[in-house]
């Protein structure tokens, strides 16, 4: 096993397999708004004691709303060209659960390069993704372990889909509070991505993961 290995010199263009592609630049600001909105939206949902006529005066209105966001939509699957700074440019589904710029219900976590070769990102995590009183849902940090390991691979140049990853639960991670998040490619095996990753408070770690990836074969 490699700890370093060679990038690919580009990625293939998803179109040519029949997959939408959105550029960040075509996302208006004003979607951007509207989902940020929405994510408060959530968290008042789960936390409101209105009272029952108030709750059925937002629920039509929340239904008109739908209607009217539902009369254009994306095809699922469609792609979205990010291009970190410092970093090459990378697919992710434009809903992705946690990185999607479009999904209210994504953090959203953002990877971006380090000065140290890692990646890293920040995210601060509201009521919504609470498992015990306090205390973030632990398959809400397998997923954020599990995006940042996908990340890893892809910035090295190494796409590919999560063939089993582990997960250590070092300390309760609060809710409320700002997380960062690192990973990095700790080493290569023929199509196989080894990659780690970690989720810490305050500096110390409370989340861990490592990760096999198998990198996508893209076909002749």
């Amino acid at each position: 096993m490699t700890v370093e290995a060679e990038p690919v010199a580009g990625l293939p263009d998803p179109t040519e397999y029949g997959f939408s592609v959105v550029r960040e630049s075509e996302i208006p600001r004003e979607h951007h708004d509207l989902v940020a909105r929405v994510r408060e939206l959530v968290d008042a949902v789960a936390h409101t004691q209105a009272e029952p006529a108030e709750l059925a005066a937002a629920e039509a209105t929340v239904a008109e709303l739908t209607e009217l966001l539902s009369r254009r939509r994306r095809d699922t699957g469609t792609l979205l060209l990010h291009r970190p700074p410092g970093g090459p440019p990378e697919y992710g589904t434009v809903t992705n659960l946690v990185a999607g710029p479009t999904n209210a219900v994504a953090p959203p976590l953002v990877m971006a390069p380090g000065a140290d070769g890692e990646l890293r990102g920040e995210v601060t995590l509201n009521g919504v993704y609470q498992g015990p009183p306090g205390i973030v849902h632990g398959g809400w940090l397998a997923a954020l372990l599990d995006q940042a390991l996908g990340a890893a691979a892809s910035a090295a140049g190494m796409p590919g889909l999560t063939a089993n990853l582990s997960v250590d639960y070092r300390r309760p991670t609060p809710l409320h509070a700002p997380l960062t998040v690192t990973s990095r490619v700790t080493g290569t095996e023929r199509r196989k991505v080894f990659v780690a990753a970690e989720i810490r408070h305050d500096g110390e770690v409370t989340a861990e993961g490592t990760a096999l990836m198998v990198r996508l074969a893209v076909p002749d």
